[in-house]
């Protein structure tokens, strides 16, 4: 391990500093150090104890191109803490916020120390003052510290797995919660990335049969005010301080070295690590917020301002909107993401409300500044990337509305999944382009049938467990008297709020939970679950739990049901042996090249689907048949209603699966009709060596 020296280092060496690479740059002899601000008139380099606690030296950085103020100090290693100081003008009604007693966290640092108190230093306004007045409190004391990061990492020939989109199932969990009730993981771990990487973890996850692993934000983030005043925290974590650095609380000793553990270790089990990412907005809130780094360095360039620039322009009903369309602030999210492929190997992204990353002067444009701008980076293109396609702002909603390669999650396929299971009626044609992957908004530009990422639950909503045991929110420990998170939850408690004992319930919750999982992972596109629901994780009925960082969000692996978790993960590896998604979007049999998919509709009695059925309230039960090319004919059959028996087209069929059952794998051989039983799903295949004659015709 490096050591940084003792002593305050000397005097900048002009002749070795650059501002080529922006941040902390460590080169084996020193630090050269860089920031951008295109309105500040002076920069100040303050350097800190370990800690973070003591101001050691204070310097000017000498040079500036471009907006770039930088210098190189020799002797100054890794584990030396810093911050700015940002001189400029203090003129709010022009966008201007300089404020040089506010101590800045550097937008490049790639590792913290300290933590953010909140106290009414940190605020570039006097308290119950106005934001035209100045504060010229020192807030150094109650804010992180940038660290300069040691470069040094051994990844033992770790590489990217770039695993094809048709192979991926996607396991979104919070690197605290997935880990912190985790009996087989070490108390000490538990929490933290160290946990994260911990053998039973990745051994749960490889058995479950994921391919990738989503993780709530990890970038470093703040804890909103309001909520510690609660006695609350920003669990989720979308409120980012610094798109470089880990959260400090999930590393043990504040190392990242920590999180490449942990990446190295999923990269070993064959998973990738795609990592939730908030370029929309940061923790500062509106001109009412706090100065803690892109205000003090230059608010005007880093966030997008209203028509009067005194104020935050906000699409993503957090406070402010980073200004992605600078050519600079655009340059730190592409350093920030290829850092992250880069140094960090991770294998994707999914962005947080990226409908606002698409907003040009006009609205939303595919083609954009941010959205060309990765397609076309030698790097980002490589890996994965996927859209939260909408924002708050007019015209936000976008499902449907990215270019290739982004894929995008579709909460069209969650709303209808659920509406079907929960025997809604007249569902069946919503259905259908569910498991075709969704054509209707993702057939067109040449895009794939792996554009949709399909889910049944998310972080944000109910989990599948509390989906299939409310009837309403219940958010009330959240104290806002159960205001928040929304009530469009499609959810049916099956004869009891919450918990019950009922096993006739349990049954019931249980089958239905198997038949929506079924379907989830027979669908074409890419399947997503939300950790705990292949345990059966309750939150207690709260469809907001951003907020609560303790059991109601913790997974409890005591109460793991064995039942939904064998299931799973023989439903998800039966996807994988049938290979039942393609990157081609199904047809109609005889209705495309020989190499396309096809599927054909089909009524329980036997015959194809006509316009009538797809409007028959009354029917529940659906069928369809997809032949590909060196693949088992499939027949699936789902029916959320009552019993119903099912006439199968002709020829010997072998059953797989049968999602009522348990285990829900079976064997044998079936022919002329079946039974398909109420809350559930059949998977049927066919010799693909003896494929039946069919014509356009002909959809049996």
């Amino acid at each position: 391990m490096l050591q940084r020296l003792e002593t305050a280092p000397g005097l900048f060496d002009r002749s070795r500093a650059s501002p080529a690479n922006l941040g902390a740059t460590f080169d084996g002899e020193g630090v050269n150090f860089a920031l951008f601000s295109d309105h500040a008139e002076r920069v100040e380099l303050c350097l800190y104890s370990d800690d973070g606690a003591v101001e050691t030296a204070r310097h000017d950085l000498p040079e500036m191109e471009g907006g770039i103020w930088y210098g190189y100090l020799p002797g100054v290693r890794p584990g030396q803490a810093y911050g700015y100081r940002v001189h400029g003008p203090f003129a709010p009604e022009e966008g201007h916020r300089f404020n040089p007693a506010k101590l800045v966290l550097d937008p490049y640092a790639r590792q913290l120390v300290g933590d953010l108190v909140w106290d009414e230093a940190v605020y570039g306004y006097p308290a119950g003052g106005t934001d035209l007045e100045r504060d010229d409190r020192d807030s150094a004391p109650f804010v992180p510290k940038a660290v300069v990061a040691d470069p040094d990492f051994d990844w033992d020939s770790d590489r990217a797995l770039t695993r094809p989109w048709e192979e991926t199932v996607i396991y979104e969990a919070h690197v605290k919660g997935l880990t912190k009730l985790h009996p087989s993981v070490p108390e000490a771990d538990r929490g933290t990335f160290a946990g994260l990487g911990a053998p039973a973890v990745v051994d749960h996850l490889k058995a479950l049969g994921v391919t990738a692993i989503e993780l709530l934000p990890v970038h470093s983030f703040a804890q909103d005010h309001y909520l510690q005043e609660k006695g609350l925290t920003n669990y989720w974590g979308y409120n980012t301080l610094s798109f470089f650095a880990p959260h400090r609380p999930y590393l043990k000793t504040g190392n990242p070295a920590e999180m490449k553990r942990a990446i190295r270790a999923f990269h070993a089990a064959g998973i990738e690590v795609i990592l939730d990412v908030v370029y929309n907005h940061t923790a500062e809130g509106n001109e009412m917020g706090p100065t803690l780094s892109f205000r003090g360095i230059d608010n005007r360039s880093y966030y997008l301002l209203a028509d009067n620039p005194r104020h935050s322009f906000d699409t993503t009903g957090c406070g402010n909107t980073l200004n992605v369309a600078h050519p600079m602030v655009l340059r730190m999210v592409l350093d920030s993401l290829r850092y992250w492929v880069q140094v960090m190997h991770v294998d994707g992204f999914r962005f947080d409300l990226a409908s606002t990353l698409g907003r040009e002067s006009q609205g939303f444009e595919r083609d954009g500044g941010f959205l060309t701008a990765i397609r076309q980076d030698p790097v980002l293109r490589q890996v994965k990337l996927i859209a939260e396609p909408w924002d708050i702002g007019e015209g936000g909603y976008q499902v449907g509305g990215f270019p290739w390669p982004f894929r995008e999650w579709n909460d069209k396929a969650r709303d209808d999944l659920r509406a079907f299971w929960r025997r809604d009626p007249g569902k069946l044609g919503r259905l259908s382009q569910r498991l075709l992957g969704s054509p209707t908004q993702f057939h067109h530009s040449r895009r794939p049938a792996t554009s949709s990422v399909n889910f049944l639950a998310a972080h944000d909503g109910f989990t599948l467990w509390d989906t299939l045991s409310y009837d309403h929110k219940h958010n009330e420990a959240n104290g806002e008297d159960n205001r928040d998170g929304h009530d469009h939850n499609l959810s049916h408690n099956m004869g009891a709020e919450g918990p019950t004992d009922d096993p006739d319930i349990l049954h019931g919750r249980m089958r239905r939970a198997k038949a929506m999982l079924a379907s989830l992972l027979t669908a074409q596109g890419v399947p997503m679950l939300l950790a705990g629901d292949e345990i059966g994780h309750s939150q207690q009925g709260n469809n907001n739990a951003y907020c609560q960082d303790n059991e109601i969000t913790w997974l409890d692996w005591s109460k793991t049901n064995p039942q939904l978790l064998a299931a799973t993960a023989a439903m998800i590896h039966l996807r994988g042996e049938l290979r039942l998604a393609d990157a081609r979007f199904a047809v109609a049999p005889g209705h495309g090249s020989g190499d396309r998919p096809e599927v054909a509709w089909l009524h329980p009695a036997g015959r194809a689907m006509e316009d009538g059925d797809w409007q028959d309230e009354g029917l529940a039960c659906l069928g369809f048949q997809l032949w590909r090319a060196e693949a088992p004919e499939v027949l699936v059959w789902l029916n959320a209603g009552d019993d119903a028996e099912a006439t199968l087209p002709e020829g010997e069929w072998q059953l797989r699966l049968s999602s009522s059952q348990d285990p829900v794998t079976v064997s044998g051989n079936a022919s002329g009709q079946v039974l398909v039983p109420g809350q559930s799903v059949l998977i049927l295949i066919r010799d693909p060596l003896l494929p039946p004659k069919r014509s356009p015709d002909d959809a049996t």
